[in-house]
């Protein structure tokens, strides 16, 4: 496949972000900031008047097909791969880091073709954030990754995903790099807690026995369980279904049609698949947070544990976009820990982490 090629399929959403702070940039050097996560990659920078972010975002995946007429393999990225390719679409990074040499070739292909679609400029200044995982070839991949890329000329770092994320829920700048508050992800491969002190990482956490990718799974055999068999459906369409249906203040039972064997259609409604997925979801996660993770941090660090849960705790990843569960989560640990929890997130919590990167890199660039 041609590197035009690519980079004409990696051609994605990009959204400009009003709420982002003074994104100009310094000397000519453009700030970014970038995740690479395992459902979603997005890409931040600012607009070409430099008021304003420019948010790119797209699924980490791929998909390969042959061309009918000359038999080449050809591939594409991102939501045209999973709508087109559901049965076969590959997410480079379901653990949440490619795990070995292939899964990071093919995410570095992804990552350059992305970089080419959108014209992320190789005179830049790059902070990505990093996951919270005890996987050290797995993290220096995605180092390879991002710092062998044609991007962050001019400087190159990295940061916890949970502290970037936690940055756009403080405020418009970067106060939450002088607080001490503890960060909760909910993402698609792993609950990750830390707790911060000063832009200091403290007993971090994670697990992957509690995921948005199990959700999927699990909302995928309720909805079987749901039509009595009738109706079976992939992870790709239990994931949207899950963004799009799931609210803790007002979901609402929805309709879909499928097709039958041997034609016809089977109109069905979903009433409780998809909410009693993300309940348990919810009630795991809260008893992983308040059973093991600040058991933890309370023993190696009380004062801090003492200072942070008197403030609002950050919850930032994909989950975390789901009306109602910082409401949800709030009452939930309140009433596990016996004490008045208070929880807030980001207005686009699945987009925190980069917006948080980029204002770090703004930051960076402006010192130097």
């Amino acid at each position: 496949m041609s590197d035009d090629d690519a980079a004409e399929a990696a051609k994605e959403e990009s959204t400009a972000d009003d709420s982002s702070d003074d994104t100009s940039t310094s000397g000519g050097t453009v700030p970014v900031g970038v995740k690479l996560g395992s459902t979603r990659t997005v890409i931040a920078l600012p607009d070409n008047h430099g008021t304003e972010n420019r948010i790119i975002r797209t699924l980490t995946c791929m998909a390969t097909y042959e061309d009918a007429l000359t038999g080449e393999e050809k591939v594409l990225y991102g939501e045209e791969a999973a709508r087109e390719y559901p049965d076969r679409v590959e997410y480079m990074l379901r653990s949440g880091l490619p795990e070995d040499k292939d899964r990071a070739e093919m995410t570095k292909t992804f990552f350059e073709a992305l970089i080419e679609a959108n014209d992320i400029p190789a005179n830049s200044g790059v902070v990505y954030a990093i996951p919270t995982i005890d996987n050290p070839a797995g993290l220096e991949n995605l180092k390879s990754v991002i710092e062998d890329s044609g991007i962050g000329l001019k400087l190159m770092e990295s940061y916890p995903e949970s502290l970037c994320g936690s940055i756009p829920a403080f405020g418009d700048d970067l106060e939450a790099i002088d607080e001490i508050f503890i960060s909760v992800n909910m993402g698609s491969t792993n609950l990750e807690a830390s707790a911060y002190r000063r832009g200091e990482q403290l007993a971090p956490f994670t697990t992957g026995a509690v995921t948005g990718n199990e959700v999927d799974r699990m909302i995928a055999n309720y909805v079987e369980e749901e039509t009595q068999g009738r109706v079976n459906i992939d992870t790709q369409t239990a994931r949207e279904y899950k963004e799009e249906h799931a609210d803790f203040l007002d979901f609402e039972p929805f309709t879909d049609i499928i097709q039958q064997p041997g034609g016809g259609t089977h109109e069905f409604t979903i009433e409780r698949s998809v909410m009693d997925a993300v309940d348990e979801y919810l009630d795991d996660a809260v008893d992983e947070l308040a059973n093991t993770f600040l058991p933890e941090l309370a023993n190696d660090y009380m004062k801090v544990y003492q200072l942070a849960l008197d403030r609002p705790i950050v919850i930032t990843g994909g989950m975390a976009c789901i009306p109602g569960i910082v409401e949800e989560f709030e009452e939930r640990l309140s009433e596990e820990l016996n004490r008045d929890i208070e929880a807030t997130a980001a207005e686009k919590p699945d987009e925190a982490p980069t917006v948080g990167a980029q204002r770090i890199a703004a930051r960076l660039v402006e010192n130097s």
